[in-house]
């Protein structure tokens, strides 16, 4: 089985790439040999855009998500869409650019929330132009407004973002790297992707990242709930 290439985990700005079909599945979901389309995981949806076909048309991708092995990636359309596409077809893969920097935006938004509260995280979700995590913190006290100071000041400081990878081995005599207590690093292939924010953060993580915290802009905390006894969930949204 020819796996899928994941361009976007060497460079998230690829907003298109040219690729060849593998298979076409009979839900609808288009197999390419490589793609800029990030698949959806930890938290982070799966890529919309468009497939551009071989007789020109531009057939949209409505999700994009992993094979049962988790080796493709699979580009959903509508299934009377699908008929469009055949292996060996040469195609063009387009993002939804708009969609997918809003999320890296909030990506990285989300890692420095993570740093301003030093607490096990129990769970997250990225959406477009906002997003969520929550925290094992058994008393509460958190302060909105205070909360959105400590992250633009982070923000302001235009860190650079940068990612490199460790052996599972590494990981194992590091546990202090992993902050997520409901999604762990994905091991299997050998080795794992780090995220680090120069100075400020060093996690690991296979989602799509801005190269400066600076590229955030302003972040503002925007709700605090109560999810449980020690669990409390912080939202944030970006100001434009």
């Amino acid at each position: 089985m020819t796996a899928t290439t994941p361009l976007f985990r060497e460079d998230a700005y690829l907003e298109s790439c040219p690729a060849t079909v593998i298979e076409v599945t009979p839900e609808g979901g288009v197999v390419l040999d490589r793609t800029v389309f990030y698949v959806q995981g930890g938290g982070q949806p799966g890529d919309t855009g468009a497939l551009r076909a071989s007789d020109g048309r531009e057939i949209p991708v409505t999700n994009t998500v992993y094979s049962k092995d988790r080796s493709q990636i699979l580009h959903l359309v509508a299934p009377e869409s699908a008929a469009a596409f055949k292996a060996g077809d040469q195609v063009e893969a387009k993002l939804d650019w708009l969609q997918r920097y809003l999320r890296m935006r909030v990506h990285t938004a989300l890692h420095l929330l993570s740093v301003v509260l030093p607490y096990p995280v129990t769970g997250g979700a990225i959406a477009d132009g906002e997003g969520r995590l929550d925290f094992d913190i058994q008393e509460a006290g958190l302060d909105k407004t205070d909360l959105t100071e400590k992250l633009n000041a982070l923000v302001a400081k235009d860190a650079a973002v940068t990612d490199r990878w460790i052996t599972d081995e590494e990981l194992d005599a590091n546990p202090g790297l992993v902050k997520t207590m409901s999604v762990k690093p994905p091991r299997g292939s050998g080795k794992v992707r780090l995220v680090e924010i120069e100075g400020i953060d060093l996690q690991p993580c296979g989602g799509t990242h801005v190269r400066r915290t600076g590229e955030i802009g302003i972040v503002v905390v925007t709700d605090i709930e109560k999810k449980g006894k020690q669990n409390r969930r912080v939202r944030i949204s970006l100001a434009e």
